[in-house]
């Protein structure tokens, strides 16, 4: 074939793309689009490896569950079974947002909700995981119909305008502080519940600190997936220092790996079986706070990565917005069918935004290399937590810049804010954190005088938690529901 020749096929792909996606509308080109595609996947493609190693229950707990086990099945296992669906859900979601919503913006399960997920539901309530799974795929289809009636500025204009913008922050201190805990970094303590470990003895630790330093110094650096780099390198240097026999096996990698796995079936429509003896109480605050938190993530995520992408009209808003918030609930559904945490939209998409990509044909690239990712499957049981956690310390940091969007100024938005943050990883809770800033902001701005800024289903919710409130710590509801 002629160079000519070349050069015409060339031409005639981008112009399908072209016309598809609508390059020039959007002043942008193939090289562009797939460069910008290339850049989102890098700078998220950890998630491959985080995600599975969060939602897995791993050994070591004394027998309290945290997580998905499987009878027959190792914790790798599972892990294997978790990555194929987490890369599925994530290219499901990324692939409806390319063709419907012709948006450059990457999707996978979210970080925060996969804690919530393991640590609260799953650890905390005691809720079996199958019946967290049907939260999950409820959560999604309410999400699913709200989107489609248009129903979304009026839920965000019922909650406390406090509580959305401190939600993150407090995710953020949450995910740190689960990342700190298995470096090994921060440790329980009888007196003050949380010390520094010993991290000048600990293997460990030491390595920790040192992967986390390097990922701090290729981030800063704009080094694109610095945080995925990060997380092979500590991974790398851990099984090396194993291998050479200077730490024992199981201390900084697996004593063993485990057979390559990819069949999803005992994960895959676990949900129905969730759907069984259910705790009516327990159950929709569940439904309600992976509503919440995915829904007020991904509006925020959206708004301020189009903000970069110059989508936002005059108003500040994002034109037909419907259509990404579809592909999130469609990609929360089939996750949680298949057997994984909420999908939302990744900040981390603005790093392809800002590579130049403005269409559909970004997220196409990533979606696709999201697939190409199953080939790594059996990897992900190989990179241990102290590793994998590495990203929730820096995606946990990256978050606390949330924080400025407070209007500290104003106690009636200062006091809810503060509540969401502070109670929200002091409990080890995302759902209680959010509570505490919903019961608390009718209450400080009732004592200001602003009764009028109060609405009344704002007053109905914050009643609604102070009843699950006394009925939680009360004794009423039993930790095994």
């Amino acid at each position: 074939m002629s160079e000519t020749d070349t050069d015409m096929d060339a031409q005639a792909s981008g112009g399908w793309f072209a016309e598809f996606f609508g390059f020039d509308e959007h002043d942008t080109d193939l090289r562009t689009e797939i460069l910008a595609g290339v850049t989102t996947f890098l700078t998220m493609s950890y998630i491959v490896v985080v995600n599975p190693s969060i939602m897995t229950d791993q050994p070591g707990d004394g027998g309290f569950q945290d997580g998905i086990a499987i009878q027959g099945y190792t914790p790798g296992e599972v892990q294997q079974m978790l990555a194929v669906v987490t890369i599925i859900s994530a290219a499901v979601a990324i692939f409806i947002m390319a063709f419907y919503a012709n948006r450059p913006f990457g999707q996978a399960p979210g970080l925060g909700l996969n804690a919530f997920f393991a640590f609260t539901v799953v650890g905390a309530l005691g809720i079996p995981w199958q019946t967290a799974l049907a939260a999950v795929v409820v959560e999604g289809v309410i999400f699913i119909i709200l989107t489609a009636v248009g129903a979304r500025r009026y839920i965000i204009e019922l909650f406390p305008e406090p509580v959305k913008f401190a939600v993150g922050t407090g995710i953020g201190l949450f995910l740190a502080i689960i990342g700190l805990e298995e470096m090994h970094i921060v440790v329980d303590d009888p007196a003050t519940l949380v010390t520094i470990g010993d991290v000048a003895s600990d293997p460990v630790a030491i390595l920790s600190v040192l992967g986390l330093f390097l990922t701090f110094m290729l981030y800063v650096r704009g080094v694109r997936g610095s945080i995925i780099i990060g997380i092979i390198a500590t991974t790398l240097v851990g099984w090396g220092l194993t291998m050479g026999d200077v730490t024992a096996a199981g201390v900084l990698a697996p004593e063993e790996l485990p057979r390559a796995q990819y069949d999803i079936t005992p994960l895959a429509g676990a949900f129905i079986e969730g759907f069984q003896d259910v705790e009516a109480l327990s159950f929709a605050l569940v439904v309600f706070t992976f509503f919440f938190v995915d829904f007020f993530d991904t509006a925020g995520t959206l708004t301020g990565v189009s903000q970069i992408a110059g989508f936002l009209d005059d108003e500040g808003n994002l034109p037909e917005i419907e259509k990404p918030l579809m592909a999130d609930a469609v990609g929360t559904t089939v996750g949680g069918m298949l057997g994984t945490s909420t999908v939302t939209t990744y900040i981390e998409s603005s790093t392809g935004v800002e590579e130049g990509g403005r269409t559909g044909m970004t997220a196409l690239v990533v979606g696709i290399l999201f697939l190409a990712s199953l080939i790594i499957v059996p990897l992900a049981a190989a990179v241990p937590l102290y590793a994998s956690h590495i990203a929730l310390v820096v995606v946990g940091l990256i978050m606390l810049t949330n924080v400025t969007d407070i209007d500290w100024a104003d106690r009636a938005y200062a006091i809810p804010a503060g509540m969401t943050i502070l109670i929200m990883p002091l409990t080890f809770s995302i759902a209680y954190g959010i509570a505490a800033g919903i019961v608390t902001y009718p209450i400080v701005r009732a004592a200001q005088g602003e009764f009028d800024k109060v609405k009344i289903g704002q007053w109905i919710l914050a009643g609604a938690f102070v009843v699950y409130f006394v009925v939680r710590t009360g004794g009423v509801l039993e930790a095994t529901v």
